[in-house]
């Protein structure tokens, strides 16, 4: 099950308190308490992994290492470690105890959620020519302690979507090494899941039928990712009966849900050609090309026993990584 919204309460570590301490070595009398370690801090840093708020299920309360107290002999106490949190990119960090909100939209972007209390300072801090021998110390300071709310919105670059079962996941690990589930039944991929190609974040939405801005089938729970996709790959199997009537039908819902869908660049992958004809393929391009009016450049077969159609789909990932980059 994809939790895609949790509550959190991230308390980051309390300073140590300084010390009270006189040097203990011959001829030397003065002050020698040291100062308290500072309190970690809390980090979260975005992953891939979309399933990684489920670590948050039964943990609600995330602790930083406090700050050791400060020692004698000038030693000052030990930094409290700090933490730091995967969570998926697409996630808006919610502070309720200030009302601010960030996100994380990078993989591996650290952002500081609470910081850690100062340590206190020991007793040598205070030491001047008319406190010869002072006592006065500092407590540490107490870390940030925040309440968070946690809510997933997908953002990828590029989005897979159409009907269960035409081969998205498989393209996927094949050209990203994501290792999602694949087998030979609807709704294998219960889950989105999110695969990189260098610099491009893919997205593999769970299979949409007819009705599915109504809830039926994995429903609208998964469409709502679809908005925060820049770009959509629309997969239509060349083992269909129906390709044109399967095209409509998921492009109808996307328009139901919302029509500004329908306005996001588009690219139609014909997947599982394995089985056809070069003659085949040219064919079936040619109709999609003339009935859907989409612009044959904009239409890729594909098939992942098939590398020269693999390899033409990272050329066309590798021109969306340079225009994203300019």
């Amino acid at each position: 099950m994809l939790i895609d919204e949790v509550k959190i309460k991230a308390i980051a570590g309390n300073g140590g308190t300084g010390a009270v301490a006189f040097d203990k070595n011959k001829l030397a009398l003065g002050p020698a308490g040291a100062s308290g370690g500072r309190g970690g801090d809390i980090y979260f840093i975005g992953i891939s992994n979309l399933g990684a708020l489920s670590q948050f299920r039964y943990k609600k309360i995330i602790k930083a290492i406090s700050g050791k107290d400060g020692r004698p002999q000038y030693n000052d106490g030990q930094d409290g470690e700090s933490l730091t949190l995967k969570i998926p990119v697409g996630t808006i960090i919610h502070n309720l105890s200030t009302g601010q909100e960030t996100e994380i939209t990078k993989i591996n972007e650290k952002i500081l959620v609470a910081r850690g209390g100062r340590g206190g300072r020991g007793n040598f801090h205070f030491k001047s020519a008319t406190n010869t021998s002072p006592e006065e110390f500092e407590v540490g300071r107490s870390g940030q302690s925040f309440d968070l709310r946690l809510e997933l919105k997908l953002i990828a670059d590029i989005g897979f979507i159409g009907l269960p079962n035409i081969g998205k996941s498989s393209l996927l690990n094949e050209i990203t090494n994501a290792r999602t589930k694949v087998a030979n039944y609807p709704f294998t991929t219960l889950e989105p899941n999110l695969g990189v190609y260098y610099d491009i974040i893919l997205a593999d939405i769970p299979g949409l039928i007819k009705g599915a801005a109504k809830g039926k089938g994995l429903g609208i729970k998964f469409l709502r990712h679809i908005e925060r996709t820049e770009i959509l790959f629309h997969f239509i199997s060349s083992e269909s009966k129906t390709p044109i009537t399967d095209y409509k039908n998921i492009r109808k819902e996307l328009e139901k849900y919302n029509k500004k869908l329908l306005k996001k660049k588009e690219y139609l992958i014909i997947s599982k050609t394995d089985t056809l004809q070069p003659k085949d393929i040219k064919r079936k391009i040619s109709d999609f090309s003339k009935k859907l009016k989409i612009p044959k450049t904009r239409i890729y077969p594909v098939s992942i026993y098939d590398f020269d159609s693999v390899e033409n789909i990272k050329k066309l990932l590798n021109k969306i990584s340079d225009k994203k980059s300019l």
